[in-house]
């Protein structure tokens, strides 16, 4: 094997602004954190939200911290189709010309105009990490990924330098595919 990092399943979550972090659970409300994640700073909270699309609604779907700039709701194709909403494939963050959502707190409502999307597959590395690999970031790369159902990921994005630690984040359908596990790798494919 040549580069190995380690794979990270991203379920359906949501990233929320201060602004509808107050609207959903109370005004001055502050996120809690209850599990830190692999990427430095950001973390899984105690807070759970509804989605809800045209023809179903995602209960207590997880919020990730810190708040950030823009509300992101990221679902998995599956899950977007499950309650009726097309969305496109996206790098985090690049939310113009998405479909929007209704977000359901225990004390208020949030209709969102955009800013759903199914998250482009992509691998986080320190800047330390990227050189070792022979990336950079906003490389365009591919994932080799072993085992009974192992498969080939191209399109997968790099997002290099200070903030992000070594790991590649599928969503659960992805994940699915190849079959992973708690402990599932794959090799970097850099051209």
């Amino acid at each position: 094997m040549g580069y190995e990092v380690k794979i990270g399943l991203s379920n359906k979550h949501l990233h929320l602004s201060q602004e509808h972090i107050e609207a959903l659970f109370g005004k001055g409300h502050e996120l809690t954190p209850t599990k830190d994640l692999v990427q430095p700073g950001q973390f899984a909270c105690e807070e759970k939200v509804d989605i809800v699309g045209p023809k179903k609604t995602l209960t207590g779907i997880r919020v990730l911290g810190p708040a950030r700039k823009e509300t992101q709701v990221e679902l998995a194709l599956t899950d977007a189709r499950t309650i009726g909403i097309k969305v496109p494939v996206r790098e985090s963050g690049k939310l113009e010309g998405t479909p929007g959502c209704k977000l359901v707190g225990p004390c208020g409502e949030v209709e969102l105009d955009h800013g759903v999307i199914a998250a482009l597959r992509h691998v986080h590395l320190s800047a330390a990490q990227a050189e070792e690999a022979g990336v950079k970031d906003k490389d365009v790369i591919s994932i080799k990924i072993g085992g009974e159902r192992g498969l080939v990921f191209d399109n997968v994005l790099v997002r290099a330098g200070e903030g992000h630690e070594r790991e590649v984040h599928l969503d659960t359908d992805e994940g699915n595919a190849a079959g992973c596990g708690p402990d599932a790798v794959c090799e970097l494919i850099v051209k």
